[in-house]
């Protein structure tokens, strides 16, 4: 009986599965790299829990890396930045001629995005209020 591909295409390259997800790169796009069709990708996902597990484990550390700089742009941040230039005996050779910190300001799109995700009962464009007694009233306000 001939192996499927799962076993041929896909189950040797978990290791790199988990790699691709971790850099970024979308259902599609893994099961394009791996020779199988879109279908056969998500019947397997379903199917076998290793390779549901290498893409989640993969996913799971480029989300948190991004999470953490949606934060950080939204709180706003410092850094130093370092000017270096050649030195006068060997061109080749850079030296430090300046740092400075810089501060990038809190952005607001950002801290907006992260509000409405994370708190989308006191953040979302749409709220819904009800009265109780005998009338219950629907009232929709949208910006």
């Amino acid at each position: 009986m001939a192996k499927s591909k799962y076993e041929t295409h896909v189950l040797p390259k978990l290791d790199q599965i988990e790699e691709w997800a971790k850099n970024g790169l979308i259902d599609t796009q893994i099961a394009k790299n791996l020779g199988i069709s879109k279908d056969s990708f998500y019947k397997y996902k379903n199917a076998y829990i290793a390779f549901s597990d290498a893409l989640k484990r993969g996913k799971e550390v480029i989300d948190v890396e991004v999470e953490n700089a949606l934060l950080k742009r939204a709180l706003g941040y410092k850094y130093n930045e370092i000017t270096k230039e050649p030195t006068k005996d060997n061109p080749t050779e850079l030296q430090i001629t300046k740092q400075v910190t810089k501060e990038v300001l809190p952005d607001v799109t950002a801290q907006i995005f992260w509000l409405k995700n994370r708190r989308p009962e006191d953040w979302r464009d749409k709220k819904e209020i009800f009265s109780s007694g005998s009338n219950t009233i629907q009232i929709t306000l949208e910006d």
